[in-house]
């Protein structure tokens, strides 16, 4: 039996997967570490260098703002949903607080005076954008829950963006049980509180870097003060780490080929012509002191003597054009401007595939390349880069915003201004809180290849009973009560002024010739009776 066992440990058992023999497996030994020890020492180098890759690589300074254009959008819109069952309240309650809410909300949230933000610089829309584009060279989010002081603003409740860099173990102090890389935990893991470095660690000129702050990640009463948002890949994961890190190594070679490539082509471009002996090569050594053992004498003697005149010499013109007048023995032969065969080529196109497979993105989104694109493959890619944004949007985008709102509305309810019944639940008993911010966020469009193709199978699922107008509105980016409000008033206004257009208007004229029709043939049938 412990024969048995030890020629299994030696061999690697079953699996070729782990074989420690095989030429390709030999020395492919990763080190079996937590979560935390995998990313926490590695965290600052891989956050600086997809800064860096942000920063000077188009392709990487494209991808997120895709992330942000595709899950954000232009306006990130509140869509309360107030469980109003839960709440034991009325259904015209709910629209009516629905109504409210969304309202006073956007009202801060969106104002240019930017409310929300708590360095005033950003508008709601605006922190959830710069949130998603930390979040796709950082893999987290950091923020957290301020109170205005000062009767400066319209409401107290506040966001600060944090650096992740700020959030680290005070005074250098290594990873414990406790505090796992500026994260304060209990014994099931959960966050108690947040060390935070009061200036970030490379402004040396700020003493504040060495100073830090413990901010605890609720209040006693559970009010949330700490925002912190990423998706783990593994279990006991402490922070996050951007998707981009396994590329960084393939991103930062395909940016240095590019940058050879173009460089190669540019010298190529920069000598636009040669001049050439005639001589035969037998004959141009010889003048060049084959043979001797004074080489470079005769070198510098010739090419002096073609220098001098080449300088002295006065060149012909016709219309303006120079005729070269050049030493004897010698042409000139033009060279052609060598394009960079490199870029644009299978080997970069296969570069670019699999850093977009690494950040969500189809390669013709990420690229930018449409050349071997038809409908179908269009929308297939259009697809799953859908697929992927819409799962981040609602695992990143939504938490984030969701707790933002849950802060204002918490503030709201205990000034008492918003519409409730005599009846209405305590906001802070129970699971209350929850049931008052349910709610759902409108992000950017998904867009459309054949707007005339999409827009009626949108209809025809609506009519089908498959979707509804409030999520087919969704995925243009717009919301289905301001769209059936703004046309209200539209057919009221239309109306008033007697317009009609398009299929109204195509009924109308097709009323007003029956009628015609019907009046013509009673005249004709009056005029037979009178005869």
């Amino acid at each position: 039996m412990s024969v048995a066992v030890n020629q299994a440990a030696i061999l690697g058992g079953a699996h070729e997967g782990a074989s420690k023999f095989a030429y390709e497996m030999a020395s492919w030994t990763p080190p079996s570490i937590s979560a935390d020890k995998e990313i926490n020492s590695d965290k600052p180098v891989l956050d600086s260098r997809s800064r860096d890759m942000v920063r000077n690589d188009g392709y990487a300074s494209g991808a997120t703002s895709m992330w942000q254009d595709s899950i954000v959008g232009g306006q990130f819109r509140l869509n309360a949903a107030p469980d109003y069952k839960m709440l034991g309240l009325t259904e015209e309650w709910a629209d009516e607080f629905q109504s409210y809410v969304e309202s006073k909300f956007s009202l801060w949230a969106e104002s240019s005076r930017n409310y929300v933000d708590a360095s005033r610089v950003l508008t709601f829309t605006g922190i959830v954008r710069l949130a998603i584009a930390t979040y796709v060279y950082t893999g987290e989010i950091l923020a957290t829950a301020e109170w205005a002081r000062k009767n400066m603003r319209p409401y107290q409740t506040m966001i600060q963006l944090v650096d992740p860099d700020r959030l680290s173990n005070p005074d250098g102090m290594a990873d414990d049980k406790k505090i796992k890389r500026g994260i304060e935990k209990d014994t099931f893991g959960a966050p108690i509180a947040y060390h935070i470095r009061k200036a970030h660690p490379s402004e040396w000129f700020d003493a504040q870097r060495y100073e830090f702050r413990r901010v605890p990640a609720f209040t006693t009463w559970g009010r949330r003060q700490v925002i912190h948002i990423y998706e783990p890949l593994r279990i006991d994961q402490s922070r996050g780490v951007s998707a981009m890190v396994s590329v960084l190594k393939q991103m930062k070679m395909t940016k240095k080929y590019q940058d050879i490539v173009l460089q190669n082509a540019v010298i190529n471009a920069t000598y636009a012509a040669t001049i050439e002996s005639e001589l035969p090569s037998e004959a141009v050594y010889e003048m060049m002191g084959a043979g001797t053992s004074n080489t470079d004498a005769f070198i510098n003697n010739y090419l002096g003597q073609i220098q001098v005149y080449a300088g002295a010499a006065k060149n012909l013109q016709i219309d303006g054009a120079k005729i070269p007048h050049l030493f004897p023995g010698t042409k000139l032969k033009m060279q052609n401007a060598a394009s960079p065969g490199g870029v644009g080529s299978n080997f970069e196109e296969s570069l670019l595939r699999h850093i977009a497979a690494s950040l969500g993105l189809s390669y013709e989104q990420f690229s930018r390349d449409y050349t071997k694109t038809n409908y179908s493959s269009a929308r297939a890619s259009m697809a799953e880069t859908w697929k992927h944004m819409n799962a981040k949007k609602a695992q990143v985008a939504d938490r984030f915003a969701s707790a933002i709102y849950m802060l204002w509305l918490e503030e709201e309810m205990a000034r008492g201004e918003a519409p409730l019944p005599p009846n209405a639940p305590n906001f802070w008993e129970s699971m209350n809180a929850e049931a008052y911010g349910k709610c759902t966020w409108i992000g950017a469009s998904r867009g459309q290849i054949d707007e005339k193709k999409e827009t009626e199978a949108a209809l025809m699922r609506i009519d089908g009973g498959l979707s509804t107008w409030e999520k087919e509105c969704a995925q243009l980016g717009l919301d289905f009560r301001e769209v059936f409000a703004q046309r209200s008033r539209e057919q009221k206004m239309m109306k008033a002024m007697g317009l009609t257009f398009g299929a109204a208007a195509i009924a109308a004229q097709q009323a007003e010739a029956a009628a015609q029709q019907a009046d013509q043939k009673a005249d004709e049938g009056d005029n037979e009776v009178s005869e």
